[in-house]
């Protein structure tokens, strides 16, 4: 049986957006055995994937508050030397780093395709360029079409266990989250603040939503974003009050609420990707990063975004504009998002 390693760890929206890769690999090697290489917590976000056998965490960083595993972090040798116990054929490098191939090409894996990036082609027996104008869902299946193989399809899929769905539904019983109301997640947080629209614009929008839609508006997150939601200060009385869930739902369990909502607003994150993955509809707000490469993909989206000449900065080195690109969308265009979704 052909053992094969799909190396993608780190970030929410990369993890979702390799489904399309999973599962056309999946058509090609039906029979194979498919391990994937995830970091902890954002692994988790596919990890009832039917398309993989096994997940391997990758723990050897504490970064990112979505990588932090349980129990003490492990050596990059620790995982060479696990990886080349497994005795796979061949490597999937999605991830661009060096040292992502660097481990695969110590772990002794004879075959390994990946993006001809951060100068590590010398490590690569198929180097595949990396495309900067594409989706990045799309540059993953560039690596399966450099070995000749046809792509069957290109859609986003996710998969909800029966006990977050039960657990979400006691979440909203709990929280007095009526059945009859429309609902939407706002998304107010993002791993870097120049992706952060305003927080009295959102305060706005969440007025206008309670008040003039009776939408509820859910909050989710990480403990630590618990905090920046209490803070949103409203100029008037809201007839239905958020509810802060930050802290109280897991990823796996932040998907099936997503697929409960009609709808989520907010900045570019992963939160966005993982609403697509479920079938829900996004407003979504862009501004440094390349949008047609980071898009939330779907049917009846509105992704919203100014064009500025700065835009896309993708983030290198410290804004000189103050955010100029997350400024420039208004709360009108936001209001007239929520009018149409």
């Amino acid at each position: 049986m052909k053992k094969i390693l799909v190396v993608r760890y780190r970030f929410i929206g990369d993890m979702i957006l390799t489904i399309p890769f999973l599962r056309n690999l999946r058509y090609i090697y039906p029979d194979a055995q498919i391990d994937m290489l995830v970091a902890p917590n954002s692994g988790e976000v596919i990890e009832d994937c039917p398309y993989v056998n096994n997940f391997i965490y990758f723990d050897t960083t504490r970064k990112h508050k979505y990588e932090n595993g349980k129990g003490k972090k492990k050596s990059f040798w620790s995982y060479v030397f696990e990886l080349r116990k497994n005795k796979y054929d061949k490597a999937y490098v999605l991830k661009r780093s060096l040292s992502s191939a660097l481990l695969c090409f110590f772990a002794g894996i004879k075959e390994r395709i990946g993006f001809d990036t951060e100068n590590r082609g010398f490590l690569l027996t198929k180097k595949v360029k990396y495309d900067e104008t594409k989706h990045e869902s799309l540059c993953f299946l560039d690596v399966l079409k450099a070995e000749g193989f046809n792509i069957k399809d290109t859609y986003l899929e996710n998969w909800i266990k029966d006990e977050n769905k039960q657990k979400v539904k006691q979440l909203f019983k709990e929280n007095n989250i009526k059945e009859e109301y429309r609902k939407a997640v706002v998304n107010v947080t993002a791993t870097n603040q120049s992706k952060v629209w305003n927080i009295n614009n959102f305060a706005e929008v969440i007025e206008y939503m309670s008040n003039n839609k009776n939408i509820q508006v859910i909050y989710i997150g990480a403990p630590s974003d618990k905090k920046i939601y209490e803070e949103i200060q409203f100029k008037e009385e809201l007839k239905i009050k958020p509810v802060n869930l930050c802290g109280q739902v897991t990823i796996k369990d932040s998907l099936a609420l997503l697929k409960e909502v009609d709808f989520i607003l907010g900045n570019d994150s992963g939160n966005l990707h993982m609403a697509s993955s479920v079938g829900t509809k996004v407003i979504g707000l862009y501004g440094p990063m390349p949008f047609e490469k980071w898009k939330a993909i779907g049917e009846g989206n509105i992704l919203l975004k100014a064009n500025l000449p700065c835009m896309p900065c993708a983030l290198r080195g410290k804004c000189k504009n103050n955010k100029a690109c997350m400024n420039a969308i208004s709360t009108e265009q936001v209001k007239d998002a929520i009018d149409k979704i």
